[in-house]
């Protein structure tokens, strides 16, 4: 499937809420299917059908090639714990830009899958960062509104100097 164009920061659409799938059939299977593709050139962990100007609530994520592809239709987080993890973060809309962010170590959050089954599951340590970077995202809150306004405007400026 092919590699698809990522919007770069600051195009609004990265602050754009995305509308619920209500559709699940072989279109949904294919933009799944590119957004891997557009992660893995990218490089990247985690993407949304938002990053690439799909304004859908669908999220592609693989830590790794071992533990596999994981795809997230309609993705809602349910619960989180108080206790925090410390992550480096970035985009694959604003390659090469990281910082630390501070989010909820746990979770527990609802999905449904390519064929419109719902589940429900926790998640831990990255991958529970990995599912809320991504949902913020479909929420049209894109990861530097989770920084201080500090961190947040020292990393847009280093950015626009990079010529990105």
């Amino acid at each position: 499937m092919p590699v698809r164009p990522i919007l770069r920061f600051p195009h609004v659409g990265l602050r754009t809420a995305c509308a619920p799938v209500t559709e699940f059939h072989d279109d949904l299977s294919a933009l799944s299917t590119d957004l891997l593709d557009t992660m893995r050139a990218a490089p990247g962990v985690g993407i949304t059908a938002a990053h690439i100007g799909v304004f859908q609530r669908l999220t592609v994520i693989e830590l790794n090639r071992e533990d596999g592809i994981r795809v997230y239709v309609n993705p809602e987080i349910l619960w989180s714990s108080e206790e925090t993890v410390r992550q480096t973060e970035g985009s694959v809309s604003m390659p090469g830009a990281t910082e630390e962010v501070v989010r909820p170590k746990s979770i527990r959050f609802r999905y449904q899958d390519l064929s419109g089954v719902a589940h429900e599951e926790t998640a831990d340590g990255f991958l529970s960062v990995c599912i809320q970077h991504e949902t913020d995202q479909l929420d049209g809150i894109f990861w530097l509104q989770r920084l201080s306004k500090l961190k947040r405007d020292r990393l847009i400026k280093k950015w626009e100097k990079s010529g990105d």
